[in-house]
């Protein structure tokens, strides 16, 4: 029996049910002040070069147009083969690191599992587990413009449940290797500073994003830790930096920003969009089947 679809979750909260309604409000966020400010070219290069980013996953009106940042960048470029994103449990159910081999659906229609990419991922700690997927919003929030910025994009998705810096070096040897060999786009989903005032977000978001640019996977975990940085998704970003740590990148940052831009509040979220990339192309496919 063929695995049933994942249905949208936040659809009509986070961002519109309607299709169109949906193309219409990523278009928003790429022409929004805080985006990029232009939809993407209609023309690629032939070559890619992006092998990481980071991006947050709250309600598109909110950190919509800081995450286009990243996305206008992907648009145009070489398209991946497929696209692992990693998400944060933000309900703590199922496996720690729990991976969907369904394909889900959005607004905009569906979007395709890469079986091979899942089945080379399907090693300890690491297992498939849908009960983690079913609710959760941090990698929904980053399809759609997956399916904007990319023709027909192939997706694996992975919940990362906050745990020990070891078990995220343990969840990242098991993804670096399946990930050998093939042409794929690494996404990490999370936000940074939870519900505090603006100046405090930045000053601490500022230390987090530090790290990340140095591409340090422990010393994130331990800013993060010791500081008491509210950022969600500590665990797929630290996860994504131990999987890349050992290739020739280089981390910056496209934008930092927070929900008090969008309107006034005492107390904000923090987003930021960074992009990991190489000087020379990256290469298409080499691994088999």
């Amino acid at each position: 029996m063929p695995t049933p679809v994942r249905p949208p979750s936040v659809a009509g909260a986070f961002y519109p049910a309607d299709g169109a309604a949906l193309s219409q409000e990523i278009e928003r966020c790429f022409l929004d002040p805080r985006g990029p400010g232009h939809l993407p070219p209609r023309h690629r290069s032939v070559e890619r070069r992006i092998r990481a980013m980071v991006v947050p996953h709250a309600g598109y009106r909110y950190s919509g147009a800081i995450a286009a940042q990243a996305f206008a960048a992907v648009a145009v470029e070489r398209p991946p083969a497929s696209v692992l994103v990693l998400g944060f449990n933000h309900s703590g159910r199922g496996a720690p690191a729990a991976l969907s081999a369904r394909d889900w659906s959005t607004p905009l229609g569906r979007v395709p599992a890469d079986p091979e990419l899942i089945h080379a991922l399907d090693h300890r700690p690491i297992e498939v587990d849908e009960s983690s997927h079913a609710r959760e919003h941090s990698i929904e929030a980053e399809l759609p413009f997956l399916q904007y910025v990319l023709p027909f994009p192939r997706v694996a998705c992975l919940n990362v449940t906050m745990g020990p810096v070891g078990f995220l070096a343990d969840v990242a040897a098991v993804v670096r290797k399946a990930l050998q060999g093939r042409d794929v786009l690494l996404v990490a989903s999370t936000d940074f500073s939870h519900y505090i005032p603006a100046e405090e977000a930045q000053r601490l978001d500022r230390l987090a994003i530090g790290r990340i640019l140095e591409r340090d996977p422990h010393g994130l975990y331990e800013t993060v830790v010791d500081r008491g940085i509210s950022m969600c998704g500590v665990a797929p970003t630290t996860t994504l930096l131990f999987v890349t740590q050992d290739e020739p990148l280089s981390a910056r940052l496209l934008r930092w920003g927070h929900s008090g831009e969008v309107e006034p509040m005492e107390d904000v979220v923090g987003y930021a969009s960074l992009l990991l990339g190489s000087e020379l192309p990256l290469p298409p496919s080499t691994a088999a089947g």
